[in-house]
């Protein structure tokens, strides 16, 4: 089991190059294609809210700034894959229906990488990153400072349905790590797992996986956090949303903490 795709949406600002250089640095251990993709803001989820005199004057001027910055947005994104000393790159521009395409060019990836901001709902790309995650449900790298292939990951798992795709997803990152730490905290879910399940899961796929049970109850989050950081981790894989995404985003829950920590990396899938 290999990743042949990582993608990176790009919005054409500052945040572009750190984006590139972590897909980068994950897919150069697969020998994997890098995928930079252009997302910009669809001129089409504008022109509903003009009315019928769009073609007015500064309904006009509105369409045309909007498209000037887009291809402002390409030629910059564009420019920072250039940058990129990766060989095996590519670059695609998305065009009207935005979120279509953006949708179709996800789909034929293994995975998706952002960096901090759309993680924590800021800058142009948050929605994409909503997107990607809840509504796709691609697996998603949230790539932080530092990130690399073949250091120690840590794996959070409940036996839940969104915890086991991500331990699933994340089986060619765990082939490459030094260390594998399976992270288990049951006084902090009403569900009922052994962990030792998803060890012997990974035994038979040739990865060793040492156990760790977090034996404090409460939010889950801080506790895997603290575990995480503790086995030395770069990357903490965790499945994402296990509750409705829309009480999650309104209240907050374990994804929201985890994504709002500065470290580690995280591998997610919902």
């Amino acid at each position: 089991m290999s990743w042949a795709r990582i993608m990176a949406p790009l919005s054409g600002g500052a945040g572009d190059a750190e984006a590139i250089a972590a897909a980068a640095a994950l897919a150069e251990p697969f020998g994997a294609e890098l995928a930079g993709v252009y997302t910009p803001a669809d001129v089409a989820d504008v022109m509903p809210w003009m009315g019928e005199g769009f073609l007015g004057g500064v309904q006009t001027t509105a369409l045309e700034s909007l498209k000037e910055a887009a291809m402002a947005g390409e030629v910059n994104a564009k420019k920072a894959m250039g940058a990129c000393a990766y060989a095996k790159k590519s670059f695609v521009a998305l065009q009207t229906p935005v979120w279509a395409g953006l949708s179709a060019e996800s789909r034929l990836s293994d995975v998706v990488v952002f960096g901090d901001d759309p993680a924590r709902g800021r800058g142009p790309l948050a929605e994409a990153f909503q997107q990607m995650l809840a509504d796709e449900q691609r697996p998603i790298m949230v790539a932080r400072p530092g990130l690399k292939v073949g250091s120690a990951v840590a794996v959070a798992w409940d036996g839940g349905k969104e915890a086991s795709r991500a331990a699933r997803l994340a089986v060619p990152l765990l082939e490459k790590a030094s260390k594998v730490v399976i992270l288990s905290a049951p006084k902090a879910t009403a569900r009922s797992f052994d962990p030792n399940r998803l060890q012997a899961y990974y035994a038979a796929r040739g990865i060793k996986a040492d156990v760790d049970i977090l034996p404090d109850a409460g939010d889950a989050a801080p506790l895997l956090l603290y575990a995480a950081k503790k086995a030395g981790a770069d990357v903490l894989v965790a499945g994402a949303f296990g509750h409705p995404r829309l009480q999650e985003f309104i209240f907050g829950g374990t994804t929201r903490s985890l994504l709002n920590a500065d470290e580690p990396s995280l591998f997610l899938s919902h």
